[in-house]
């Protein structure tokens, strides 16, 4: 049974040999079910990925407005961008990643920026910010983000505070800092936690909570993956 959502949902549909299973994850605007099953052709397995894009969701108006755009189906696309765009939704959507919503949404941005292009249809929205976020955008943003490390911070809300579009702010903050917004804010909330952890008197479960994170073990898998270690093994490092 398809994810449900707006009666006017796109839905974008990827197909590649791959082993059995079948997966759900939701996002701001984009709904992902993802299926193998077996093909007409004998003994192959393809993965039918099935991503459900909502037309009229606040991440895609604002800006690329993309509910109004008149899509002409297609079949056989092989454009490498979007490929290249929906194998990582995919695999966020496999992996359990839907959790990091901020990387998922700046990926169906990206991806609904591909499929007008694709067809052929002008992508509407505010002047992007050429060559990286000026001086007052960049300050906005960073300080916003310190504040709220806690907390699952939208993309929205980020491209608003500096009165971009998403697609356009998404870009303009990679070429500022070289990495997409999501990811500056784990490396934001990693550098507080090893401050945190040279505190001896906080628990890894209290630093844990106090940096967002439901579970202990969530958050030493996200400290393991950006440092090399795990929280415990970084604070005995340290004496």
């Amino acid at each position: 049974m398809p994810p449900r959502l707006t009666p006017d949902a796109h839905r974008v549909h990827c197909t590649q040999p791959e082993l059995f299973e079948r997966r759900n994850a939701q996002w701001q605007g984009l709904q992902a079910d993802i299926v193998t099953a077996v093909q007409q052709l004998p003994h192959v397995r393809a993965r039918v990925s099935n991503f459900y894009i909502d037309p009229r969701s606040v991440l895609l108006q604002d800006g690329l407005r993309f509910g109004d755009v008149d899509f002409r189906p297609q079949l056989f696309i092989q454009d490498p961008e979007v490929w290249r765009i929906a194998g990582k939704l995919k695999n966020e959507a496999l992996s359990g990643g839907a959790s990091l919503s901020r990387y998922g949404e700046a990926l169906i941005v990206l991806l609904a920026h591909e499929l007008i292009k694709l067809n052929g249809s002008p992508v509407r929205g505010r002047a992007p910010a050429r060559g990286g976020l000026s001086g007052w955008r960049r300050k906005r943003v960073t300080e916003f983000i310190e504040a709220h490390l806690a907390e699952e911070v939208r993309l929205a809300t980020l491209a608003q505070l500096v009165d971009l579009s998403p697609y356009h702010f998404v870009r303009a903050f990679r070429a500022s800092f070289g990495v997409p917004p999501h990811r500056y804010h784990v490396g934001r909330r990693i550098e507080r936690a090893k401050a945190l952890l040279a505190e001896p008197a906080r628990s890894v479960t209290e630093i844990a909570r106090a940096l967002g994170f439901a579970e202990t073990s969530s958050f030493s898998t996200t400290f393991r993956r950006a440092t090399g270690c795990s929280p415990s093994g970084y604070r005995r490092d340290l004496a």
